[in-house]
């Protein structure tokens, strides 16, 4: 499921992100939700959230 859409995230769910300085290679770090950052319903890029790890990116799948 992809991840620009806030409706679809919960906290506590388990995702991957990728981090700003990862944008440009694409790494992906996979965490559980802890705070959903992103206000708005819907962003082209994805839902920024931070984990519980305390990183913090925009979501690319929800596993």
């Amino acid at each position: 499921m992809l991840g620009n859409t806030r409706k679809n995230i919960q906290i506590g769910a388990t995702i991957e992100i990728v981090q700003k300085h990862h944008q440009r290679n694409g790494e992906l770090t996979k965490g559980v939700v802890k705070r959903i950052l992103t206000n708005s319903a819907n962003h082209p890029h994805g839902i920024k959230v931070q984990l519980e790890t305390g990183e913090v990116g925009r979501v690319k799948s929800i596993l």
